[in-house]
């Protein structure tokens, strides 16, 4: 079956698709009301759910980098431990280190890419899997976003916050403290810099909700924040933001993608989109080596 490109789908169906991601209505309901919005819509319904054989752009088996799942202490979180995906640069280090939180569904084996991603960049990286102390990530999208939408929204940012700590003090670490996260993990990645203050040196939020604008002036870490174009829901807390952001003086850079959908980084779906998804990622990777140095 050939796959539908992001030129085919009606924006109306994406605009459902946005909904469906984010738990607003279910997978049957975002079925059934894309096939009535668009001529084919059930067809271009199909094509938004995720392909992640797509989303592997670097093995496991890579021999510049070593992967392995780790477990860690998490008090005050869902369930008081926590389990990762650690990926070690080949050599010794010590080396600096990211810090990849997932979307709304856990660590999905895009978000494991993108750790890998870091990693042959040099980069220690983490992605928690923040579904760990329910049984971790089950296998579909659904089911995880599900299973996300259950828990306490408190305590899966205290896990969070904590995998982040704990990636930090590793022997293998420089200290200095890279964050990036996407869609849900683009907004924890907002609110981890309010919380770490001096603890984190460089945050890169990818359409992520805006951190509350009275804590703003505790960010003391450089900020790269990455939008879509089309994702009125995020970015209405844009100039809030940027206000708050002058006001307290800290270092950012914003980049809005012309022609994106939210989710644009992801290559499992086609709301990717391929030269933003690069250009934002070189960005990324330019902007951690410059403030974690």
């Amino acid at each position: 079956m050939d796959v539908l490109t992001q030129l085919e789908i009606d924006q109306r169906v994406f605009d459902l698709y946005d909904e469906y991601c984010h738990g607003r209505i279910d997978r049957r309901a975002f079925l059934q009301q894309a096939a009535v919005v668009a001529v084919g819509g059930l067809a271009m319904a199909q094509a938004l759910m995720p392909r992640y054989a797509n989303a592997q752009t670097i093995s496991f088996t890579d021999e510049r980098i070593k992967a392995k799942y780790v477990t860690y202490p998490s008090p005050g979180g869902t369930s008081g431990t926590m389990r990762g995906y650690l990926v070690q640069p080949k050599g010794n280090g010590p080396f600096p280190v990211v810090l990849v939180i997932h979307e709304n569904r856990g660590l999905n084996p895009y978000i494991e890419d993108v750790a890998r991603r870091a990693a042959t960049e040099g980069f220690l990286a983490l992605a928690p899997d923040g579904l760990f102390p329910v049984g971790g990530y089950p296998g579909n999208d659904d089911e995880g976003r599900t299973l996300q939408a259950g828990l306490d929204p408190a305590k899966l940012r205290t896990d969070m916050l904590n995998s982040a700590r704990w990636l930090k003090t590793q022997a293998l670490s420089t200290g200095k403290l890279g964050v990036t996260g996407f869609c849900w993990g683009g907004g924890a990645t907002n609110w981890l810099a309010t919380v770490l203050g001096a603890d984190m040196q460089a945050g890169v939020p990818y359409y992520g909700a805006a951190p509350a604008t009275d804590a703003v002036a505790a960010i003391k870490a450089a900020m790269l924040i990455q939008y879509a174009q089309n994702d009125e829901r995020i970015n209405a807390m844009w100039p809030a933001y940027e206000a708050a952001l002058k006001a307290a003086g800290v270092s950012y850079e914003m980049f809005m993608y012309p022609g994106t959908q939210h989710g644009f980084h992801n290559n499992s779906t086609p709301r990717y989109n391929e030269a933003a998804a690069k250009l934002s990622w070189e960005r990324t990777i330019a902007f951690f080596r410059k403030n974690l140095a």
